[in-house]
C-alpha cells in the first residue's frame, strides 16, 4: 500500500499535479474529520441532555413515563364519549 501511495505521489509530481493532488486529500481528510467530530458533539449533548433529564425527573418524584400533564396544560384531558359513533 505504501509502494502504491508513494508511485502516485511520485507521477504527481513528474506531471506537476502534485499541489492539486496534495489540496484534494486534505480537503476529503479534514471534510471527513470534521464531519465525525460534528456527529459525536450532536450525539454527546444529546446524551447529556437525556442524562439531566432524567435526574430532573427523579428529583422531582416524577415517573418516568410521560403524562398528559407533560407541558403547560394542567387541566385533566376530558373524558371518553359513553358510545362511539364511528359504526
Amino acid at each position: 500500500m505504501a509502494w502504491l501511495i508513494l508511485i502516485l505521489v511520485l507521477l504527481a509530481a513528474a506531471f506537476g499535479v502534485l499541489v492539486a493532488v496534495v489540496k484534494a486529500v486534505a480537503f476529503i481528510i479534514l471534510t471527513i474529520l470534521l464531519t465525525i467530530a460534528a456527529l459525536v458533539a450532536i450525539v454527546w449533548y444529546s446524551f447529556k441532555a437525556q442524562i439531566r433529564r432524567w435526574e430532573r425527573e427523579g428529583v422531582e418524584g416524577r415517573s418516568h413515563v410521560s403524562m398528559w400533564s407533560r407541558g403547560s396544560r394542567r387541566e385533566p384531558p376530558r373524558d371518553l364519549p359513553s358510545h362511539d359513533d364511528r359504526y
